[in-house]
């Protein structure tokens, strides 16, 4: 990400469309590389859909101001949201880049982790070429991760991109910048290589490879789903359907005094909860201030991660500590 973003951005007057939500890896290399973030907003009332016209309507406005917009980026599915994007939605995306003349950024790290049988991945390049275009119509790039997926080996870093629709000139700068980096992540590497090239049937591991692949995927389903359901049964708490990724993003309506007590305390209010959630039960969420959300609303993140066995006192003590709080600042 790090790479394209220093290959896109020339200065502060080019930007980069991200959606907000968003995983603040993309705001903070904007930033680092010297460039504009022009946010979208994500349909939280459509389960987090990605609207085109809210993209032409960010466009036309950054335009407006200035800003010539290089690229779009899409997390599909979607951190911190937990979305799987329609493939209908995808071509419509596609559509929109190819028009605008946009590098596609496809964030595609979570594309094993699918919870809901009416939903599948689809990855963007399969889209735009399902679609008719090739190398020469449409800029893609593609970005997988070793530590996200079925894998969870988050202890070690590895991952690839793969680069579609560029000329030579621009693939030898990328070759470039890679090279810079002169030590070489030797784990992280041997790691990529066995994602993307995992047991084939017929191979002494495959038996027990699809056997763990496939508990390790029903089991985040499974977590998934208790999480969700746990959150709609909060006073105040809206939670969308869990789809994919190792997310859930629920919106909290707090009342007026417990805003008001965050105000006092110099603090936002999804940071004021999060942070007494954590001192009274140890349970971590990240506020959703830190991912951006549309103002006058809050939420936080919480991942599906923690042992299966230990997720039904989670939400025990989740229950308990929320009720307290709504009883404690009720309007």
């Amino acid at each position: 990400v790090h790479m394209m973003m220093q290959l896109l951005i020339r200065s502060e007057k080019d930007g980069i469309l991200c959606p907000i939500p968003q995983y603040p890896l993309y705001s903070a290399s904007i930033a680092l590389h010297g460039g504009t973030l022009v946010p979208y907003y994500l349909d939280e009332a459509t389960g987090w859909g990605l609207e085109v016209s809210e993209l032409k309507k960010q466009l036309q406005e950054a335009k407006s101001n200035g800003i010539t917009v290089r690229a779009l980026v899409v997390i599909n599915p979607g951190n911190p949201t937990g979305q799987v994007l329609a493939e209908e939605n995808q071509k419509a995306i596609v559509e929109f880049c190819k028009e605008e003349g946009l590098v596609l950024l496809a964030d595609e790290v979570y594309q094993e982790n699918v919870y809901v049988p009416e939903k599948k991945f689809h990855s963007f390049k399969k889209v735009a070429r399902s679609m008719g275009y090739g190398e020469k119509d449409i800029h893609l790039v593609s970005f997988q991760s070793v530590s996200k997926g079925y894998y969870g080996e988050c202890g070690k870093r590895g991952g690839y991109m793969e680069v579609t629709g560029f000329g030579a000139d621009v693939r030898e700068h990328i070759y470039k910048l890679a090279s810079v980096n002169l030590c070489s992540n030797i784990t992280g590497q041997i790691l990529a290589s066995l994602v993307m090239s995992p047991p084939k049937v017929g191979d002494k591991s495959y038996e027990s490879y699809i056997a763990e692949r496939d508990g390790i995927l029903s089991s985040l389903a499974r977590r998934a789903k208790t999480l969700e359901d746990a959150f709609n049964k909060l006073e105040g708490i809206t939670c969308n359907k869990a789809e994919g990724a190792m997310y859930l993003f629920p919106r909290i309506n707090l009342p007026k005094k417990a805003i008001k007590a965050a105000e006092e305390v110099k603090t936002a209010p999804d940071l004021f909860y999060c942070r007494r959630l954590l001192n009274e039960t140890g349970i971590v969420f990240v506020p959703g201030s830190g991912f951006g959300q549309v103002p006058g609303t809050w939420h936080f993140r919480c991942t599906i991660l923690p042992q299966e066995e230990k997720i039904p006192a989670i939400v025990t003590r989740l229950t308990d500590f929320h009720k307290r709080f709504m009883d404690e600042f009720r309007d």
